[in-house]
């Protein structure tokens, strides 16, 4: 019965699912204006905290931003079944895709969504701009914005730059005990281990068994091997779907040719290089999280071994790439939230949702010079107004995020 009151939740979830395009870009923006400013279910700077320790552990950081409102609002079993509605939808899509998906179809998918890479960056700059009011308050977290800003655009496809810019601006806010007064004293707190070792279990588990498939060949040994590849990537992966790509393309593309490879294991996983950059892609256009690619590339590597293998590759992609997502952003939460009361790290916020705010600008400004680089004037001009006027109708009108990517692919279809 608990779970009825929160129907209206779930199926917001849903709807917010079905029309979350853009990638990482675009979702906290979208986030901001279904579950902040028109649901309420978390408040602004409750929204900032979540991305901001979801930029901290590796996995999935729009993912795990959306699990933690579920978890804020209902708990574990709340938590799950956000999860569950925001990645199926994606990821039986692009596994579907996968199937009959072949290179020239990526231009097709181009054209379709011409539109939804400008509104994605004027979804970033809304939610920057509403992070940036909440945020930044005075003249250190304005140092510390503008710096992040500036150096997050010039290494922005560096993974390690985040994390390291995040524990610098957390230093360097702790240097001032003004601001923010002393807490009081903080009671110790049980921490519950069982994810973190389900976690560490699951890793271990993953490499002996993709080892042993490969020393011994067995029959379907791509499937443990793909499992483990992908756990790994989760598991590791700092900065999203755009560090993800570059992972794979190493995995799947590059290493299988090395020399030292072939030599220890000739039939490692290979995947033509156009085959992945198709999925890739697509995926940028399809609704729900940048992960869901792995869905596609899952069915893509067992498609040799018939069609029930390959929807297996599918589901086995799914699961091995969100897992680790979900046990650590459960398991560190908690502890993220009992830190918090530690003044050392209350005051670390400060500069660390300041760290964030410069990074979200920063990807608005990547993304625009890759545009502009792209097209012509005439065409970055009319991409620039989409860009404004999907920042102008979140921040002034009332227009539901759903019907703002309806209009943009309406647009882009009709062009």
């Amino acid at each position: 019965m608990a779970l009825i009151r929160h129907i209206p939740f779930l199926k917001a979830v849903l709807r917010y699912t079905l029309t979350a395009f853009g990638g990482p870009q675009a979702h906290l923006g979208m986030m901001m204006k279904t579950f902040v400013h028109k649901r309420r279910d978390v408040t602004e700077l409750e929204l900032i905290d979540y991305n901001t320790f979801c930029q901290i552990i590796p996995g999935a950081s729009s993912t795990q931003t959306l699990t933690l409102i579920g978890y804020k609002r209902g708990g574990l079993l709340l938590a799950v079944l956000t999860l569950l509605i925001w990645i199926l939808p994606a990821s039986i899509l692009m596994g579907a895709i996968s199937f009959f998906m072949t290179g020239n179809d990526s231009e097709v998918a181009s054209r379709l969504f011409r539109f939804v890479q400008p509104m994605a960056v004027g979804f970033l700059v809304y939610a920057s701009f509403t992070a940036l009011k909440v945020s930044v308050k005075n003249l250190i977290t304005w140092v510390v914005m503008l710096l992040s800003a500036a150096i997050s655009f010039y290494y922005f496809k560096m993974p390690w730059m985040l994390p390291v810019l995040i524990v610098l601006g957390g230093i360097v806010t702790n240097f001032s005990n003004r601001r923010i007064p002393e807490k009081e004293v903080i009671k110790p707190r049980q921490v519950r281990w069982t994810n973190i070792w389900l976690f560490v279990f699951i890793f271990a588990v993953a490499g002996i068994l993709s080892e042993t498939a490969r020393k011994q060949e067995w029959e379907h040994r791509k499937a443990y091997n793909m499992f483990e590849n992908f756990y790994r990537f989760g598991s590791l992966v700092f900065g999203g779907g755009d560090v993800l790509l570059p992972m794979m393309l190493d995995q799947y593309v590059a290493r299988p040719d090395a020399t030292r490879v072939q030599e220890k294991n000739p039939n490692a996983i290979r995947i033509p290089r156009d085959e992945l950059l198709t999925g890739y892609g697509v995926v940028r256009g399809v609704p729900g999280p940048v992960f869901s690619v792995a869905s596609y590339t899952g069915g893509v590597i067992m498609k040799d071994e018939g069609k029930t293998m390959q929807l297996i590759g599918c589901a086995i992609g799914t699961v091995a790439i969100f897992l680790p997502s979900a046990l650590l952003v459960l398991f560190f939460f908690p502890v993220w939230q009992y830190l918090k009361k530690y003044v050392v790290v209350y005051r670390a916020l400060e500069g660390i949702h300041a760290v964030v705010v410069g990074y979200m600008f920063a990807a608005a400004m990547y993304i625009m010079g890759n545009i502009r680089h792209t097209m012509d004037t005439r065409d970055f001009m009319i991409q620039l107004g989409v860009i404004s006027a999907t920042f102008l109708l979140l921040r002034y009108s009332r227009v539901p995020a759903p019907v703002i990517v309806l209009v943009c692919m309406i647009a882009g279809a009709l062009s």
